[in-house]
């Protein structure tokens, strides 16, 4: 599985890190950086978490 962020559409909010913060990190300047471009399938549902709870629906998941 593949992370996709569409930084376009991305606040920098932090509701994905909160769920995943192995995967995503809002940094000091206030950016969203990928952690893990291909996290391990164990981390699937915490993924799909974070792409439901995206409010702004930036973050995606390819297979």
């Amino acid at each position: 599985m593949k992370v996709v962020v569409d930084y376009d559409l991305c606040e920098s909010n932090a509701v994905c890190m909160g769920i995943a913060p192995e995967i995503f990190e809002v940094r000091d300047d206030d950016n969203l950086y990928l952690l893990q471009e291909e996290p391990d399938e164990s981390l699937r549902p915490k993924m799909e978490e974070a792409v439901r709870r995206c409010p702004k629906q930036a973050i995606s998941i390819e297979e």
